[in-house]
């Protein structure tokens, strides 16, 4: 499957649907509304990436920046299509929005259900793969919830440093 052309770039408003689909899909994300999808890939378009094969969203990220910790990226949502996953498209995507111009991100943080095994890989890959280190802590019980959910435990990778000294 690595022999797929990929291109991942921001998320433009045409791709809003796309991605409510990707995510549906899953049937392990939280589905949000199409309006916030919208909204990710118009207003958060620089903290969100998105994976294209064929003119077709394959994968998406979507994250913001902290309000209170300028340079912490929070990644929220991680879809990748199941015909594609084993690529490192995950991985690929989160690099993508860290490695932007603009931003000068030097921790990530995300939540990530216990069971969902695959994205905890994801993100111990990336830490490895920045050379810092990955920890993690209950942030959410299941009880916080209104409905059926499992904990979700957050995780903080870094610190690292992505931009060269000038």
């Amino acid at each position: 499957m690595s022999s797929y052309n990929i291109m991942i770039r921001k998320p433009e408003k045409s791709d809003a649907i796309q991605i409510y689909d990707l995510v549906k899909e899953s049937k392990v994300l939280d589905l949000n509304s199409e309006y916030l999808y919208l909204l990710q890939s118009t207003h958060f378009s620089s903290t969100c990436a998105v994976a294209l094969h064929e003119d077709k969203v394959i994968g998406f990220v979507s994250g913001y920046l902290k309000p209170d910790e300028n340079n912490s990226l929070f990644i929220w949502q991680v879809a990748v299509d199941g015909k594609y996953r084993g690529n490192d498209i995950a991985g690929r995507l989160i690099m993508n929005i860290i490695k932007r111009d603009f931003l000068d991100v030097e921790k990530i943080y995300t939540t990530v259900s216990p069971s969902n095994i695959s994205s905890i890989k994801v993100f111990e890959k990336v830490a490895k793969g920045l050379n810092t280190k990955m920890t993690s802590s209950t942030f959410f019980e299941k009880n916080d919830f209104k409905n059926s959910h499992e904990d979700e435990t957050l995780y903080e990778i870094g610190p690292f440093k992505i931009k060269e000294e000038k």
